[in-house]
């Protein structure tokens, strides 16, 4: 009877531990800590990444402290690679990810998201002096510098490009001008970001792709009440003004359309 006795104090202790991922009272949890754990990269200027003082900054930085702050707690960052970024969620590093993460049907599929919070497009990034790509057809044989697991690197393929895996965007850039890569499909506002700090840097916007993509703040499935708070958050801080006093300050506009 005892190892019968034994088993079943095992599976009931363990049932306990998934009772709260079963449950999805995970924002009860954050609150009760006071924390809201959000996986970031780190190294996506000017989205997130490090300024000179090796502090963390940047757009969705700032979006994940806003967002905290209206559910009324502090927010902390956990740094990782792209690649193991998204899957980070699965292992409970963290409650969520804020990094510029598109709302694509495949990932729906796994997670949830939050409301759109940015929009932006991809565009191809060649050197300026190389006139043999003018679009994403013409990446065919081409190196092209990406995280391999986004969906920029997705498109280079699509377009038959052969990728060279990157860390990301600063990386990628520093390819393309090195002539290690002969072109990078990246975001907009980073390409933009980059240039206001680098005009006389020796790359271009080839193409441009014609829709917008949209990022949002990716959770784990079965956690509507998380998710719903955040949507809360994001249209509180658009209707006070806190949204638009942090898109002026990296892209001098409104980013969320």
């Amino acid at each position: 009877m005892s190892w019968f006795k034994s088993i079943a104090a095992a599976s009931l202790l363990q049932a306990a531990f998934l009772v709260p991922t079963l449950a999805g009272d995970n924002l009860a949890a954050i609150q009760s800590a006071g924390v809201f754990k959000v996986g970031t990269e780190g190294t996506y200027a000017p989205f997130t990444y490090h300024d000179q003082t090796g502090k963390l900054v940047g757009f969705d930085v700032e979006i994940g402290e806003a967002v905290a702050a209206k559910l009324g707690v502090k927010v902390e960052f956990l740094e990782g690679k792209w690649d193991g970024l998204i899957a980070g969620l699965d292992a409970n590093r963290y409650d969520a990810v804020i990094n510029q993460v598109g709302i694509t049907d495949a990932r729906k599929q796994k997670y949830d998201f939050s409301d759109p919070y940015i929009a932006s497009k991809a565009v191809l990034v060649v050197r300026a002096d190389d006139d043999s790509i003018k679009d994403f057809a013409d990446l065919k044989g081409k190196k092209s510098a990406q995280s391999l697991t986004s969906n920029f690197g997705k498109l280079a393929q699509e377009n038959g490009a052969e990728l060279v895996g990157t860390d990301g965007f600063d990386q990628s850039i520093q390819l393309v001008l090195t002539g290690r890569a002969d072109a990078t499909i990246n975001d907009s506002l980073s390409f933009l970001d980059f240039k206001k700090h680098k005009p006389d840097a020796n790359v271009k916007i080839a193409a441009e792709q014609a829709d917008a993509d949209y990022s949002g703040i990716i959770v784990r499935k079965g956690e509507p009440e998380l998710v719903d708070a955040i949507n809360k958050a994001l249209a509180e801080i658009k209707a006070d003004g806190t949204y638009q006093k942090i898109a002026d300050k990296y892209f001098g506009q409104d980013v969320s359309k």
